[in-house]
């Protein structure tokens, strides 16, 4: 059995990933429906999987954050509890994660083995270079964007799909959270 892939990312309207200037994390605009979401998406048994540019942008900024900032959130906490892989060709271990291990490889390669030999399904949130070479080669299985309803036109840092290749999207669900942040949920196909 082949195990479920899921690319999770958060996005502005207008696709950027993350914002400099004042914006605060998760835009500022995060509420309690969201975060008790986040946290019971994370409550399932499933491994994580990062590319290393990911994985130091995570640990960076736990390293760096203290108790009741954003970065603590309690799902946060619960992803970083969860078994992990960093794909990589520049970091060794061991890492300052729990259960976290270092595969060097392709990224393609490496996740075609984890899906075939995992037991619980795949996620990965960020890592946006990595996953979107993983679609192109047709192994995510869901596309998860929590999309905020910001616009960061001038301020807009990482283009969740800026060089990706062409997809069709077919919607698998949807939910609105805190009465203005939008989860979707797609099935992503290359489009030919």
């Amino acid at each position: 059995m082949t195990a479920t892939y899921t690319f999770d990312v958060f996005s502005s309207l207008d696709g950027f990933g993350a914002a400099g200037g004042d914006w605060t994390g998760y835009w500022g605009k995060q509420g309690p429906q969201l975060l008790d979401h986040r946290l019971a998406l994370y409550g399932e048994e499933q491994r994580m999987v990062f590319g290393a540019r990911t994985y130091r942008l995570f640990a960076q900024m736990l390293a760096s954050s203290s108790e009741g900032d954003d970065v603590r959130d309690p799902w946060v906490t619960r992803m970083r509890s969860l078994p992990a892989t960093v794909v990589s060709t520049t970091l060794e271990g061991p890492l300052d994660w729990p259960e976290a291990s270092v595969v060097s490889g392709d990224a393609v390669d490496v996740v075609a083995r984890l899906k075939e030999e995992s037991a619980v399904p795949l996620r990965s949130h960020g890592s946006l270079a990595m996953n979107r070479a993983l679609m192109a080669a047709g192994l995510v299985d869901r596309v998860q964007v929590t999309l905020y309803p910001v616009i960061t036109g001038r301020t807009g840092l990482d283009p969740v799909f800026g060089g990706a290749a062409d997809f069709d999207l077919e919607l698998i669900e949807s939910r609105t959270l805190d009465g203005h942040i939008q989860e979707l949920t797609y099935r992503p196909t290359l489009h030919v």
